[in-house]
């Protein structure tokens, strides 16, 4: 059996095609209804003034997806996660699949480079020699579902519990605070021995104060 689009991939499908229940030519001034339905997927042909209900743009949409489907399972050679299935499924349902064919993304997937898919599709993003805002909206949208859940936890791994502000570790705040209550003695006498403690001192808070901003930078990073 044709593996099939996941639940939640056919639902961003749906949001980035829109749901027309009357026809109407799209950018490319191909007529077009329901989920971006066109002749080029099959019957039925759109034709002006055609009204069809939502539950026959479902109806359509399934139907018209199999191949689209096909098309990914039978000429992708890797593994593909849900996510990223569904993200090729909208690609290709969005361009002639004959193109998707003889694509680099294709060639680069499957040769390996999944990272590159993201932005092979953002060069898919004109219709009548015109970039379309519409269509730059959608590439990018489907690279975010390509790379959505592209990385997970292991349920192996326990997640480390970091309830202390790194800033606030002791090794980090210790020699500022040792540091600073020495300008106590140093206020309180004065003499060759303050003066050396003072030099000792104003070094002892620069350091601190060095390691102390270096990490607050790392750990809000």
């Amino acid at each position: 059996m044709t593996r099939q689009i996941s639940p939640h991939g056919l639902e961003k499908l749906k949001q980035w095609e829109g749901l027309k229940t009357k026809a109407y030519k799209d950018s490319g001034g191909v007529w077009t209804i329901g989920y971006g339905h066109t002749a080029m997927a099959g019957s039925p042909v759109p034709y002006q003034g055609q009204v069809i209900t939502a539950a026959e743009a479902e109806s359509i949409l399934l139907k018209d997806l199999v191949q689209y489907e096909a098309a990914i399972e039978n000429n992708v050679k890797v593994k593909l996660n849900d996510n990223q299935f569904a993200a090729l499924v909208s690609f290709v349902y969005n361009i002639p699949l004959a193109s998707f064919k003889k694509s680099k993304l294709l060639k680069k997937l499957n040769a390996g480079n999944f990272n590159a898919v993201p932005t092979e599709l953002m060069k898919w993003t004109k219709a009548g020699g015109k970039k379309i805002q519409g269509l730059v909206n959608r590439r990018r949208a489907e690279g975010y579902l390509w790379m959505e859940g592209a990385f997970v936890t292991s349920k192996d791994v326990v997640p480390e519990q970091n309830t202390v502000h790194p800033v606030l570790k002791p090794e980090v705040i210790g020699p500022v605070i040792s540091a600073a209550s020495g300008l106590t003695g140093f206020a309180t006498g004065s003499g060759p021995f303050q003066w050396a403690l003072a030099v000792v001192i104003v070094i002892g808070v620069a350091i601190g104060s060095f390691y102390f901003l270096k990490r607050f930078r790392e750990a809000e990073l």
